[in-house]
């Protein structure tokens, strides 16, 4: 890709106005997706037992009971019991890529975006992905590449501060996890493809 080509790109890319609100839909849709939602809990009519009735209705002194599984009961079902869910929300394509672009361009304004040529680094060692990120004047770092090699996933995997992502697979909760955040000439292509 040319200079001129990438800088257009780029310029359409980080060009958009803030858009909180709509930020803060995307970012929440995505975090209910990842919960699991596999809680449960057994209510009346799924414990075991409780058929016939503990005694009869009349006679006995006792309060009247119609199944040892109620819930007042011990080893009862439970009143309100929880069951598997799903929390996933509905993103629309164009308010994800509104989302995208909106988050981009705000972190462009605030100075936090860094773009790059490539990253690349010829052995797995934590200590030269430092390095390199040092010549950035960045510690706190996304790293966005179009394609993660073995040696830059292995030497940044003990990092805290610093993550790495694919550009195809990046989503906006990504993009403010991180302080700073280092896009590479390809990667910034394959964002512009998808928010466009």
């Amino acid at each position: 890709m040319s200079a001129s080509n990438n800088q257009s790109a780029g310029k359409e890319l980080f060009d958009d106005v803030m858009r909180m609100p709509l930020i803060h839909q995307v970012v929440v849709a995505e975090q209910s997706a990842q919960r699991s939602g596999t809680k449960a809990q057994k209510n009346r009519s799924a414990v075991r037992g409780g058929g016939a009735k503990p005694w009869k209705q009349k006679g006995t002194g006792r309060a009247r009971a119609g199944t040892s599984r109620s819930p007042i009961w011990r080893s009862g079902g439970v009143t309100f019991a929880a069951t598997p869910r799903d929390y996933s929300q509905k993103v629309n394509r164009k308010m994800f890529k509104g989302a995208m672009r909106s988050a981009l361009s705000e972190l462009k304004r605030q100075g936090v975006v860094v773009t790059c040529k490539d990253i690349a680094i010829k052995q797995p060692k934590t200590k030269e992905l430092l390095k390199k990120l040092s010549s950035l004047k960045i510690q706190d770092a996304l790293i966005i590449k179009d394609v993660i090699d073995d040696n830059l996933y292995l030497a940044s995997r003990n990092l805290y501060s610093v993550g790495i992502v694919e550009a195809s697979q990046v989503c906006v909760s990504h993009l403010l996890q991180y302080q700073n955040v280092v896009i590479t000439n390809a990667a910034l292509s394959i964002l512009q493809e998808r928010v466009k």
